[in-house]
């Protein structure tokens, strides 16, 4: 169980929250499963297989549940990942969006319907800059993307 975070999301998987958190603990440095519950002979789910299981990104804690088909993930709901640089910002894109898909504005949903915005941290510095023709012109630039480039976001940001 996860310890210490008064507010904890929980992911409603049908019957893939072990493979799911696998894939997201080997893709983030510092993560780990923390524990797993598993079905036992009174069910609802097969004998063994997970229940719950909490698990830590980079510190912060979840927990996923195999809960069956009744529910799916939504756009409304997304994980937002601040990059400090290009190479990180590749690697989780590529990583996150294997088997599923690459959306505009640095937007993907994973293999599982899991929506994650991979978002370098300059983008933030750059839409609030005071000068209205600078932020608009790294706006414009970004709503051409799907992955986010830092390098096309900066030169948006001087031609102005």
């Amino acid at each position: 169980m996860i310890a210490k975070q008064k507010i904890t999301p929980f992911l409603w998987f049908d019957n893939q929250a072990e493979e799911a958190v696998n894939f997201y603990v080997s893709i983030f440095k510092n993560s780990k499963i923390t524990s797993i519950d598993r079905y036992g002979e009174a069910g609802p789910g097969p004998k063994g297989t997970v229940m719950t299981a909490s698990f830590e990104l980079e510190g912060q804690g979840f927990m996923a549940l195999n809960g069956g088909p009744d529910f799916k993930f939504t756009e409304a709901i997304s994980f937002f990942v601040s990059c400090e640089t290009q190479a990180e910002v590749d690697e989780f894109w590529e990583k996150l969006s294997v088997g599923g898909e690459k959306g505009p504005c640095g937007w993907l949903k994973d293999k599982y319907g899991v929506s994650w915005q991979i978002v370098p941290t300059i983008l933030g510095e750059l839409l609030n800059d005071p000068d209205p023709e600078k932020s608009q012109g790294v706006m414009k630039a970004m709503l051409q993307m799907k992955k986010l480039d830092i390098n096309v976001l900066r030169r948006a940001y001087e031609q102005k």
